[in-house]
């Protein structure tokens, strides 16, 4: 089992940036993908951004891209998202995810076995 837990959620104004953290804990995640997802209130989750573990290459929702940057530390066991020129629009519960690399899109949630528990992200205007 991959053990997740995220941080550094927050309130910011828009055009504020944050970083969250995601704490991975346990295994080698070599063969994994990572995600981070997010669900606004009375929304469903949506796909944010992921990569795999050993490749820079990422992906990212439309509404993020050129905002957010998805990143890994692989000494520290740490998966970051960095967000940038922050939106109302934001605001969300940001949940991190892992999953085995597998023929299942890493834009669907079906592909991540493993979820942390969810940090709030609050961006007033």
């Amino acid at each position: 089992q991959v053990r997740l837990l995220e941080s550094g959620g927050g309130l910011v104004q828009a055009g504020d940036s944050l970083r969250l953290s995601c704490a991975v804990s346990g295994r080698s995640l070599r063969f994994y993908s990572v995600a981070w997802f997010r669900q606004a209130p009375g929304k469903e989750r949506e796909f944010v951004s992921s990569r795999r573990w050993n490749s820079d290459a990422a992906e990212y929702a439309d509404s993020v891209k050129g905002r957010f940057t998805i990143s890994r530390d692989d000494a520290r066991m740490m998966v970051y998202l960095q967000m940038d020129s922050l939106r109302p629009e934001d605001t969300a519960v940001y949940t991190c995810a892992a999953g085995l690399i597998s023929t299942i899109s890493t834009l669907s949630a079906r592909a991540y076995s493993d979820w942390g528990q969810g940090t709030q992200v609050t961006v007033s205007s």
